[in-house]
This record gives C-alpha cells, structure tokens and sequence, in this order.
C-alpha cells in the first residue's frame, strides 16, 4: 500500500508539468506580445503607451483583422483563398462608386458589394471544387481578374466622400474611445468560435481539411463544406471591405493588397497560440494585432518603410513554420 502511495504521488507532476506546458504554449503569444509593448513602452516613454495610439491600432487594423478571420476558413477546410485581398478592394470601391459616383443609397450599395462578395466565393468554388483546379491558382487568377476590374471601375484612383451614415457605424461611433470597426471584428470572432467549436458544422469543416477521404467515407458532403467555407471566406473579405470603406469614408483601388500578407501571417500565427496546431478566430485576432503592435513601433522609432515589408514577409515565413509544426504534431486531433 505504501508502494503504491509513493507510486501516485511521483506520478502526479507528470501530468502538471505536461498542463503548464501546454498553457506556456497556448497564451505564448500573448506574453510575447506583452513583452514587445514593454519594450516598445520604455524606448518610446510617453508615446507608444498611450490609450490614443492603442485605440487607433485597434480600429485602423481591423480590415486586416477581418481579412484573418475570413482566410482561417477556408484553411481549416485545407482550401487556399490568395483572392480575399482584392475581394475586400472590390467591395470598398462598389460602395464607393455606387454611393458616390451613382448616388445610390448607402444601405443598397452595401447590399451589392455584399452580393459581389457571394458571386465570387460561388465562382472560385465552382472552379476549386467542382472543376478541380488548385486553390492557389484560381484565387490567384481571380485576384487578378478583380484588381483589373477595380482599375477600370476607379480609373486607378481614389474614391472619397462615402456617406457619413456608415463612417458614423464604423470609425466615429466610439466605445470605451475605441471604434465601433474593433468590436465589429471581436464579434465576428465570437461568431466563427462558436461555430468551430460548439456546432457539428464546426466538426465536419475540421475532419475536412484533416482529411478529406475520411470525411467522405464517414458521410460528409466534403464539396458542400468546402463550397460553403469559401463563399464565408468571400462574404467576410466583402465585409471587410464595408469595414475599410467605413473607416476612411474613401476607397481605394489598392487597399486589400496591403493587407493580404499581413493577414496571411496572423492566420498561420495565430494556429500556434490558444488552440495551438489549429487555425483559430482568437488566435487569429491576437496575432493580427501582435504583429501590427510591432510594426507601429518601429515606424514610431523612424524605421524606413520598407522595413514593414520585410517584417510582414518574414512574419508569414516564421508563422507558417511553427505553424507546420504545431498542426504536425496534432494532425490526428480533430476535436
């Protein structure tokens, strides 16, 4: 009986040290992030600490928030989306050009570039899934279809003077002094945690993109949820658009291109934190902003432009790499 006391009792930190390992591994991320802004806080005293610049990173990166939100999507179902960049620009500039070139009310335009967003999630499935063409290649090919069409649309320039009807639901609506366009994206993360996690659609997007012979032999309409995970993943690219078009109350023929890397790289590194070796909305969302925290300080301390490129390219590299390795060791974990 002894024996067997003694056996339990160094047995038991085992599975504690396991647990705290696990949780350095899930909320790392997070520490890092926190640490960047000490760092950031004592080079830059009195100016990168402060609630006016923080609510300003919130709201001015919440397309590229939105843009994570919508790629994680579809790569949980094991599909590409390259074209989500342009299909945020196309969206912007219908409600610019709608609005304010046509004058067409704002909720009507909002509707169409929304009805855009459906037409090209519905055509990039089609191509994907049904004609069995490479992710890569068709959202490739229809990126550049759509920044064709928005040059000719705009004539390659900006469009400003959208109504302040939706600059007032987007930027200037303010909570807590931060806009509306944050709370906007903390809500559509609510909306894709719930469904990844509590519903059987979340299960079967989850055992598609682990495998998708498996899904079919255990039932799964496999074309039906990649069909659907990309139209969401085109619907929530239009609606970041609505979100960029609301925060600078202009649209701009280049727009969605600046944030596709960056949003590339908070999905893959936001797959090694909360949920690590999945791709998750939380970790999405964090790693959006942990990369943008790092970016405003170095433009704060005077850094050239071209070092955002560098930071962003080599952010993607680094993410997709731990990432690669977090989803190997799990890749049977599928719930």
């Amino acid at each position: 009986m002894v024996t067997q006391v003694s056996t339990q009792l160094k047995a038991e930190p085992a599975p504690s040290r396991q647990k705290i390992g696990r949780n350095i591994e899930r909320f790392g991320l997070v520490a890092v992030w926190a640490l960047i802004i000490a760092i950031f806080s004592f080079m830059l005293p009195g100016l990168f600490l402060s609630w006016t610049n923080f609510s300003i990173l919130f709201a001015t990166q919440a397309p590229g928030a939105v843009l994570a939100l919508a790629l994680i999507i579809p790569l949980t179902a094991g599909d590409y989306d390259l074209s989500v960049g342009a299909t945020l620009t196309m969206s912007a500039v219908t409600i610019g050009v709608l609005n304010v070139v046509h004058q067409m009310p704002i909720g009507v335009a909002l509707l169409i570039a929304l009805g855009f967003g459906l037409v090209i999630g519905l055509v990039n499935a089609f191509f994907i899934v049904y004609v069995r063409i490479p992710s890569l290649v068709v959202t490739l090919g229809t990126t550049s279809v759509l920044t064709g069409v928005v040059q000719w649309m705009t004539n390659s320039s900006t469009i400003g003077g959208i109504s302040p009807v939706l600059v007032n639901f987007v930027s200037r609506g303010r909570l807590f002094g931060i806009s509306y366009a944050f709370y906007y994206v903390i809500l559509i993360a609510i909306i894709i945690w719930l469904i990844f996690e509590f519903t059987p659609l979340g299960r079967r997007i989850l055992f598609v993109g682990r495998s998708r012979e498996v899904a079919r032999l255990s039932g799964i309409d496999v074309g039906r949820v990649r069909v659907g995970c990309l139209v969401a993943s085109a619907m929530l690219a239009s609606l970041g658009g609505i979100v960029y078009a609301g925060l600078l109350g202009a649209a701009d023929p280049f727009s969605g291109l600046n944030y596709l890397l960056p949003a590339f790289a908070a999905a893959y590194l936001g797959a090694t934190a909360i949920i690590p070796g999945r791709f998750n909305p939380w970790g999405a969302v964090i790693a959006v902003y942990f990369l943008a925290t790092g970016i405003t300080g170095l433009t704060m301390l005077g850094i050239p432009l071209w070092v955002t490129s560098v930071f962003n390219g080599a952010a993607l590299i680094l993410a997709v790499t731990v990432s690669q390795f977090a989803r190997g060791r799990e890749e049977t974990d599928i719930g």
